[in-house]
């Protein structure tokens, strides 16, 4: 990966965070955490990783982000200078899960 690339996609994790804060005014985007970001070498698409506090809430509240990603993008247009803001899409990041039960397992079997 290119260095134009990472750090693309780590302003892109900073200011998509700091969007969801202070501008998205949806309550179903409540306590989200931008995790990662993954912009293809063409910049024609955007994964955007994110976790929530309460896990009952991520189908709502990726069906929220799904509805403001127009909105996240064009306030990207104006923070970020690219040519062009790829189309972004948001994917609930597992990986946090997966680590806490692997880190439980081996507690089990120390015990």
């Amino acid at each position: 990966m290119s260095i134009k690339i990472e750090r693309i996609n780590s302003n892109m994790v900073k200011e998509i965070s700091y969007l969801l804060q202070t501008e998205v005014k949806n309550p179903n985007i409540k306590f989200v955490t931008i995790t990662d970001v993954k912009v293809t070498n063409d910049l024609s698409y955007a994964k955007v990783y994110f976790t929530v506090l309460n896990e009952e809430y991520k189908k709502e509240t990726l069906q929220a982000l799904n509805q403001a990603s127009g909105f996240i993008r064009k306030k990207l247009c104006e923070r970020i200078d690219i040519r062009h803001m790829p189309e972004l899409e948001f994917i609930y990041d597992e990986s946090i899960e997966y680590g806490q039960n692997i880190e439980k397992i081996i507690e089990d079997l120390n015990k």
